[in-house]
Parts: C-alpha cells; sequence; structure tokens
C-alpha cells in the first residue's frame, strides 16, 4: 500500500514515514486488507490529505474511526460516499448546519467540497475492519494523526479547530492555543446531541466569522 499523499503533505510529514512505528502500521494494514474486508478502500486511506493540501488547510475538524459499514466510509472524516444514506451524525451536522447558516438539507454526504475549500477532515484512525468499530485503533494511525496536528499548530497560525465530543476535545492538548481558534462542543451523535450538547452549538457560522475576521474567504458549507 503505497502512501499517496499530496507533496505539501509529504514534505511535512517525511519524518513521520520514517518512523518505526509507521513501517508496523504499515505492515498492519496491509495485512489486515489482504485477509479481511475493511475501509476505506485503499485508494482513500490518505483522502483527507489529498483534497487538502497542507497549504489550504484553515480548517480542522477532527472524527475518530471510519464508518464500518458497506460503502460508507470514503476517507473524510464523518462523509459518506455520494448516494448513501446518511449515518445519524451526519443526519445532525446538516441539521445544525440548516439551523445554523441557513443551508437547505443536501442530498449527498459527501463533504468533499469542505476538504477542498480547506477544511481537513481528520479522522484519528484512519482504516477499519468491516463491521468492526475501533478496530485498527492503538496500531499506530493515532500516533501518526497526533502528528499531523502538532505539525498543523507548530507551522500554521490562524487555524479553526472544531473539536467535537470528549475524544476529540482531548486533541486541544496539541494545539497552540494562543496561534489558532479552538470551537468545542458535544458530539452530533445522537446520544450526545439529544442531551443537548449539539445542536445551537453554531460552529459554522463562528468558523466563518473568524476566517472571514482574519482575512480569509468563508467556507461555502
Amino acid at each position: 500500500m503505497p502512501v499517496t499523499i499530496k507533496e505539501s503533505w509529504k514534505q511535512q510529514l517525511s519524518q513521520e514515514f520514517r518512523q518505526p512505528y509507521f513501517s508496523a502500521l504499515i505492515h498492519f494494514v496491509k495485512k489486515e486488507y489482504a485477509e479481511n474486508t475493511c475501509y476505506p478502500q485503499g485508494s482513500d486511506i490518505f483522502a483527507a490529505f489529498e483534497h487538502c493540501p497542507f497549504d489550504s488547510t484553515k480548517v480542522v475538524l477532527i472524527g475518530q474511526d471510519p464508518y464500518h459499514g458497506p460503502d460508507q466510509a470514503n476517507g473524510l472524516c464523518f462523509s459518506v460516499k455520494d448516494g448513501i444514506a446518511h449515518p445519524p451524525s451526519l443526519i445532525n451536522i446538516f441539521k445544525e448546519l440548516e439551523n445554523d447558516v441557513g443551508k437547505s438539507y443536501p442530498k449527498s454526504g459527501d463533504l468533499e467540497h469542505w476538504a477542498r475549500q480547506g477544511v481537513l477532515l481528520l479522522n484519528a484512525t484512519l482504516t477499519v475492519r468491516a463491521r468492526n468499530a475501533g478496530s485498527h485503533q492503538k496500531k499506530g494511525w493515532e500516533a501518526f494523526t497526533d502528528a499531523v496536528i502538532r505539525k498543523l499548530s507548530d507551522e500554521k497560525g490562524g487555524l479553526v479547530f472544531l473539536l467535537w465530543g470528549g475524544y476529540a476535545k482531548k486533541k486541544a492538548a496539541l494545539i497552540d492555543e494562543e496561534k489558532h481558534y479552538i470551537l468545542t462542543s458535544g458530539h452530533p451523535s445522537p446520544l450526545s446531541a439529544n442531551r443537548g450538547y449539539w445542536f445551537g452549538n453554531g460552529h459554522f457560522s463562528q468558523t466563518n466569522e473568524i476566517l472571514k475576521k482574519i482575512g480569509k474567504r468563508p467556507i461555502e458549507w
């Protein structure tokens, strides 16, 4: 499984690719994909980086695991392939988007258009075995994606980090709050959203207000 990733990311993460943990991780992932059904498809594992180059990144949204159902995961956190039914968390994201900025509920759950505008849709773990949530956690992906977050924090300024839910909020420890903007809320999953921790967070409009304030183009959500 070759690491197909934008040149700007290759330059920033070259040291990580040479680490022993990364070699062990790639060996594990290759074996898993050879012996089991895994998601996303191999060509989409690094899709978050392919669609959002390092130099273009201005918003970072952190998820945890890829979807583990058939044909759902496309390498972008919370996103599903075009034509696939929207999972509950994505439904709540789109409902909040509708309430916050007035965007009509979309037919497609593919968030690639966000990524192409500079939103890095980063799962902490980039692969998963089919129907086995968390099966590829603690194999090295977290070390890699933590390094991505640190690199963004260290090398860039004025990024907006969207941390939804307890797991994502822990990533705040990797981010320099003096240089960046951190927006936190509950997770969009029904368990959290139905308890009042998600709806009304206004993160989409807040993100665009921040971007405009610092002279960057807002996101067309």
